[in-house]
């Protein structure tokens, strides 16, 4: 008949292909003739281009929610659902913190003593009474039927209650859920589904939301857990579905009932119910298309812009938020697209509607704002689980800002949180350039060592430079710095333990393989540390910083250099370098005398001459070989200088520290045709000159010199004339040989140098000392190696000299000093 030719052909639904709110595309096919005018018949018939229907094409025969109704399961299933939900609950790792822990902070914080209400619209359970027309017709009607009994049936309110009254309704209304879950009647649980999340539009008592929020969500966890574990056991008879099952391992029979559920949430009228209701079953979109979910939630995140209300639509997000990282948390960009959503629409707050509701309510806006806290920090968490590179790209930025506009608190707070997210499955081996420029960016701006090393977290967050080269690298940036500006001496206990573990983690990177340069750059970063620390007159603090500092530094000799004064008998011997120890033994004597210790002064100054053997011909300076004369000597003029000041000992004689370094001297292997011994005869005559004096030339305060001790007694000016007389003698000698050997150059600079002293040091009205200057003179002449312009200096310095009173004698002697021209 005419009737049954309308009636539309029913297509196959392909599940790839679905979309619940896909429009339905109906076109003309035939045209009754003769309708009469009024008529409410269908005046056409209709094929669909496109799936038919969703609520009437799967619906021809028994209503896949009750079909199983009656069927008594072959296998138990509990246990294989409770094992798989544990399964499936590890895709977010043990590192993510869950929604349930932070369940009771919000209840306990959000509370109110207002009276709250409950509105629910339980529809009635019964049928309705059939419609003429064909039976897909009728199933589609009482479909749409049902649903509008869901939203506009009977209303039940309670009114009145208390915060306490409120979560145990929402209690109850959970277990009327399971309740009817397990006698079968699916549509009167979708009903009280639906009802709870009507709940959520209502924010009359404002500062409840939040725990309201967490209490209704609760249900529809529930509600989503029921529909995806029913599925699932269909799909596990005759055997278990695998935990990692595909859309071919799901049965058409399953398919066809998480389709229809998915069909129902479709036509639910209100946006806020068919958001939360079609979030909370997500996870059911794994039994149709591999690439459901994926899809779905930059739909649903869409829909949530259609959600007036800021507050409401924040804590939509971070319900969305977190059913999607329950089942797909690589899905990121969902993620954050609610989050900017959610900033877009801080806008909101100055509006009108907002501002008349919180006016309203007498609630102020630092404390309406606080009600977004539990959603935005939920978003916030998500976004930033298992994001090592976008997070830390993030943290880097957001440190600068801090270190310029707010306190070490704050700074100290983003360095917790970085370590808390960056420790996990050690994703900070992946981002040591940007952990590295976090701690440029601190040290930028952060110059008070005190308060950067009294920050909690810094050390710890030291502690994630794990590779040797880069911990070596922070730490050396760290000691620049604190070597560039750290003016003032410090005891700080806080730095002084900072910097030590610093350094001790720069010093024991070096080994065999580290090069000099490097070891020279380490020392000196270290050095300049130590040189900082200053007890002040507490000896013994100083001494046991050093002591502590010589353990920790071992492998660096400049280090043990710089912190082996205090305690130098110990440390100068374990020295490598002779000239390190003979440095150190020098001025561990000079310092002895400085505070009047002349036992010790002595002691150090006899260790320094008996080691002058041990001094090698060659030494290694910049990693070349080098002669060591030149060091010795100046090694030697130095101590000369020194002794003028040292008092001799009582027991070993006058002037016994010259005799003995001269003695060293005269043993020495010095290098073949060498000036060197004489050249320290020659630097030995000054001293004799300035020790034969009434008053010497300089003194230590409360130090007596040999010229108090002896007060210038004729046998100690005779010993120093005698020890005069043999060191000119052993010089003449030398010049003799260097006319033998026709070293002209050597013995005319060696004449010319023992003249100056003569003339600077000698008293010339002796006949037999002016004769041996002018012979001298004419020696380094002899040959005209001799610089003209110094030669000319010389004379003009003498004739000025001869000027003065009791230098007349000198004018004879320069009459006789001739200037020869060279040959």
């Amino acid at each position: 008949n005419k009737l049954q030719r309308c009636r539309p052909e029913a297509a196959p639904v392909e599940f790839g292909d679905y979309h619940p709110l896909k429009p339905i595309m109906v076109t003309d096919t035939k045209t009754r003739r003769g309708a009469r005018k009024g008529s409410t018949s269908s005046s056409s018939s209709s094929s669909s281009s496109a799936p038919a229907d969703p609520l009437s094409s799967m619906l021809d025969g028994t209503d896949p929610l009750s079909m199983f109704a009656s069927e008594a399961p072959t296998i138990s299933h509990s246990d294989l659902g409770r094992k798989r939900r544990e399964k499936e609950e590890e895709a977010v790792g043990q590192d993510f913190e869950p929604w349930s822990s932070k369940r009771g902070e919000i209840l306990a914080r959000f509370t109110t003593t207002e009276k709250l209400s409950i509105n629910l619209f339980m529809g009635s359970d019964k049928g309705k009474a059939p419609s003429p027309g064909s039976a897909v017709s009728e199933k589609v009607r009482t479909r749409l039927e049902e649903l509008d009994d869901l939203e506009e049936g009977s209303q039940r309110e309670l009114l009145n209650l208390s915060q306490q009254d409120y979560a145990n309704r929402i209690e109850e209304l959970n277990q009327s859920l399971k309740e009817a879950w397990a006698s079968d009647q699916k549509v009167k649980a979708l009903k009280i589904v639906i009802q709870c999340s009507k709940l959520l539009s209502d924010t009359s008592v404002i500062q409840f939301y939040p725990s309201k929020f967490v209490l209704i969500t609760d249900i529809l966890d529930t509600f989503g857990r029921l529909v995806y574990d029913r599925i699932w056991t269909m799909c596990s008879d005759p055997r278990p579905l695998p935990e990692s099952f595909t859309v071919d391992d799901v049965n058409d029979t399953a398919k066809e009932t998480c389709l229809n559920w998915f069909f129902k949430i479709a036509s639910i009228r209100e946006l806020l119910p068919r958001l939360y209701v079609e979030a909370a079953i997500l996870k059911c979109n794994r039994f149709l298309n591999k690439s459901g979910i994926q899809e779905t939630l930059p739909r649903l995140t869409a829909m949530i812009r259609g959600i007036g209300d800021p507050l409401v639509a924040a804590y939509t997000r971070a319900y969305l938020c977190r059913v999607g990282m329950e089942v797909a948390p690589q899905l990121k960009d969902s993620l954050n697209r609610n989050f900017f959503d959610l900033l877009g629409t801080f806008r909101q707050i100055s509006g009108e509607s907002v501002q008349n509701q919180l006016v309203q309510q007498r609630v102020e806006v630092p404390e309406y704002l606080t009600l977004y806290s539990p959603a935005i920090n939920w978003i916030l968490q998500c976004i930033a689980y298992r994001a090592p590179e976008d997070y830390i790209n993030c943290a880097e930025i957001w440190m600068e800002f801090t270190c310029r506009h707010f306190t070490k608190r704050e700074v100290n707070t983003i360095l917790a949180d970085i370590i808390k997210h960056m420790t996990p499955d050690r994703a900070f081996e992946d981002a040591y350039p940007q952990l590295q420029s976090v701690i440029r960016k601190i040290l930028t701006y952060l110059h008070d060592f005190s308060v950067l090393f009294a920050m909690e977290r810094f050390l710890p967050f030291l502690d994630m430079f794990q590779k040797d080269s880069v911990r070596v690298e922070v730490c050396r940036s760290i000691m620049e710095v604190f070597i560039k500006h750290q003016v003032e001496h410090t005891r700080d206990p806080v730095i002084l333990n900072a910097m030590l573990h610093i350094c001790k983690t720069m010093h024991d990177s070096v080994n065999a393989l580290t090069l000099e340069d490097e070891k020279r750059s380490l020392a000196l970063l270290i050095i300049g540390f130590i040189r900082m620390v200053s007890f002040g007159r507490d000896f013994e603090q100083q001494l046991s910083f050093c002591v502590e500092a010589r353990a920790t530094f071992c492998n660096l000799e400049p280090v043990l250099v710089q912190v082996s004064q205090p305690h130098p008998f110990i440390t100068i011997p374990s020295l490598s370098s002779i000239f390190s120890r003979l440095s150190l033994y020098l001025l561990s004597g000079q310092v002895a005398l400085a505070n009047q210790c002349l036992s010790q002064a002595d002691a150090f100054l006899k260790a320094a001459v008996s080691i002058l053997p041990e001094v090698p011909r060659s030494i290694s300076v910049e990693g070349k070989l080098r002669s060591s004369e030149s060091f010795l000597l100046d090694f030697i003029n130095n101590f000369l200088a020194t002794l003028l000041v040292v008092p001799d000992h009582p027991e070993h004689g006058v002037l016994y520290l010259v005799r003995g370094l001269l003695n060293m001297v005269q043993d020495y292997t010095w290098e073949d045709n060498s000036d060197a011994k004489v050249r320290v005869y020659v630097s030995a005559l000054p001293l004799l000159a300035a020790m034969s004096q009434e008053t010497y030339l300089y003194s230590i305060p409360k130090v007596d010199s040999n010229e108090t001790l002896y007060g210038g007694d004729p046998k100690f000016l005779s010993e120093i004339n005698k020890l005069s007389e043999t060191l000119i003698g052993q010089i003449l000698d030398h010049l003799k040989t260097l006319g033998r050997d026709e070293s002209t150059r050597r013995q005319g600079a060696l004449a010319f140098s023992l003249f100056g002293v003569l003339l600077a040091h000698g008293d010339l009205r002796n006949n037999k000392l002016s004769q041996l200057a002018i012979n001298l003179w004419n020696l380094s002449h002899k040959h005209g190696y001799c610089e003209t312009r110094v030669s000319v200096r010389t004379l003009e310095y003498i004739k000025h000299q001869a000027l003065q009173p009791d230098m007349s004698h000198l004018t004879d002697t320069v009459q006789r000093l001739a200037l020869q021209s060279r040959t």
